[in-house]
C-alpha cells in the first residue's frame, strides 16, 4: 500500500517523467486506477479510458476553467476556445470550424506534400540527420503558418517561443512567462498590422471578421485565440510526426511493409497517436462532490484526465502497449473527445499521414543512429538514412 501511494503522490507526466510513463501506467492501472498526485498544486487523476470518456462528455461536472492546462502555458488569461465552458464555448468554436472541415483539409494537401519533398530533398543530402530539425518541426511549422496568415518572416522565432513555453514551464516558469509574453506582445502587434487590411482567407482575417451577437472579438480575445493556435498548431503535429518516426526506426519490418501496404498508413498513424500521444493529459475542475471507483473528489479539486493512460487501459484496447500498424478498433483520445475535443484534428492528423506517406516514399530505409534519443517531445531526432 505504501508503494501504491508514493506512485500516487509522485505522478508526473512532464519531463523526464515521460522516459517512463508507460510502465507507469500500467502500475497506475493495476493498482490506482484514480488516485491523488501532489505535484502542481495537486490533482486527482483518471487513468482509465472509460472514466475520461465520461468526464470529457461531461462538462458541466468538469469545468475547462480556469485552465486546460496543468500548469498552464504561462499566460494569466483563459486560452480560446479550450479554456471556455459552456454556453460561450461553441460560440468562439465555430468561429474557425469551416477552416478545419475535412474538405478545407483535403484543399491543403497539395501544398503539404510539396512541402514535405523540398524538406525531405535536404534530409536526403546527408547520412545521418536531425530529421526533427530537418522535416518535423519545420513541415508543420510552414503549413499551419501559411494558413494562419502568420508572415514567413517571422517563422524563425517560432521554436524557441515553443520550446519556452511548453518544455520550461515546470523546471524554469520564469522563462516560460518570457517567452509568452513575447508571444502575446507578437500577437498585438500583428493584430495592429492586420486590421483593416485586405481580406485574405486565412485564419486571422477569419478572427478579425468573427462576431459574437453582433459584437466582433476584443482585442484580448483575439491575442488569447491566436495565443493558443500558435502554440497548439505548431508543437502537437511535429511530436506526432517525430515520434512516429522514433518508433518506425526501431522497426525496420513495419517500415517495409508500410512501403509495401500504403493504403495501411492511415491506420499506423492512428496507432502512433494512440500509443505516442502528443497530449498525455489536460485538467479540469470538478464543480461538484464525485465519487469515482470509490475515490471521493471534492468540488474545486482539479482532476487530471490522463489521455495517454486511458489510450493503454487493458480494458479498452487489446494487447494495448504493443503497437499494431494495422489495429482497426482505435477509439483514441489522442484528440481528446466532447465539446472539447481538439479543433485542428483533422488536419493534424492529415499532416502526419502525409508526412509518413512522403518519408517513407523518399527514404528506402532509416535507423537510429542515436538509439538513446527518447520517444517524446521535439527536441532531436538522430537517424541514420540511405541518403544521396
Amino acid at each position: 500500500m505504501a508503494d501504491d501511494r508514493t506512485l500516487e503522490a509522485e505522478f508526473d507526466f512532464h519531463g523526464e517523467a515521460l522516459d517512463h510513463i508507460f510502465s507507469t501506467y500500467a502500475r497506475l492501472h493495476a493498482t490506482c486506477p484514480v488516485g491523488r498526485g501532489e505535484r502542481y498544486g495537486g490533482f486527482w487523476y483518471l487513468t482509465k479510458n472509460e472514466d475520461i470518456f465520461a468526464a470529457e462528455q461531461d462538462p458541466i461536472r468538469f469545468s475547462v476553467a480556469p485552465s486546460m492546462l496543468l500548469p498552464d502555458f504561462g499566460t494569466d488569461f483563459p486560452l480560446i476556445p479550450i479554456d471556455i465552458d459552456p454556453p460561450d464555448h461553441s460560440r468562439y468554436r465555430r468561429i474557425l470550424l469551416p477552416l478545419f472541415t475535412p474538405r478545407a483539409v483535403a484543399e491543403l494537401e497539395d501544398g503539404m506534400r510539396d512541402t514535405a519533398r523540398q524538406l525531405l530533398a535536404q534530409v536526403r543530402k546527408q547520412r545521418v540527420a536531425d530529421v526533427t530539425a530537418l522535416y518535423a518541426r519545420p513541415m508543420p511549422t510552414i503549413v499551419f503558418s501559411r494558413l494562419a496568415g502568420f508572415p514567413e518572416k517571422d517563422w524563425p522565432k517560432f521554436d524557441a517561443w515553443v520550446d519556452d513555453i511548453i518544455y520550461e514551464r515546470t523546471t524554469d516558469p520564469a522563462r516560460a512567462r518570457a517567452a509568452a509574453r513575447e508571444v502575446v506582445d507578437y500577437f498585438d502587434h500583428l493584430l495592429q498590422a492586420r486590421r483593416g487590411t485586405a481580406d485574405t482567407p486565412d485564419l486571422i482575417s477569419r478572427l478579425l471578421a468573427a462576431r459574437i451577437d453582433g459584437e466582433p472579438l476584443t482585442h484580448d480575445e483575439l491575442i488569447s485565440y491566436c495565443y493558443l493556435l500558435f502554440v497548439a498548431g505548431l508543437d502537437t503535429t511535429a511530436w506526432a510526426i517525430r515520434s512516429s518516426l522514433w518508433y518506425l526506426a526501431r522497426d525496420p519490418g513495419a517500415q517495409e511493409r508500410l512501403r509495401r501496404e500504403p493504403d495501411l498508413i492511415p491506420a499506423a498513424a492512428e496507432e502512433f497517436l494512440r500509443t505516442l500521444s502528443p497530449v498525455q493529459a489536460m485538467a479540469r475542475t470538478c464543480r461538484a462532490d464525485t465519487e469515482i471507483r470509490g475515490r471521493q473528489i471534492k468540488a474545486g479539486d482539479r482532476v487530471l484526465l490522463v489521455f495517454g493512460a486511458g489510450n493503454r487501459d487493458p480494458e479498452s484496447f487489446d494487447s494495448p502497449e504493443e503497437i499494431h500498424i494495422d489495429r482497426q478498433a482505435n477509439r483514441h483520445l489522442a484528440f481528446g473527445a466532447g465539446i472539447h475535443r481538439c479543433l485542428g484534428s483533422t488536419l493534424g492528423r492529415r499532416e502526419l499521414v502525409v508526412a509518413l506517406e512522403e518519408f517513407l516514399a523518399a527514404m528506402p530505409g532509416f535507423s537510429h543512429a542515436r538509439p538513446q534519443e527518447e520517444w517524446h517531445g521535439i527536441g532531436r531526432l538522430t537517424l541514420q538514412t540511405a541518403g544521396d
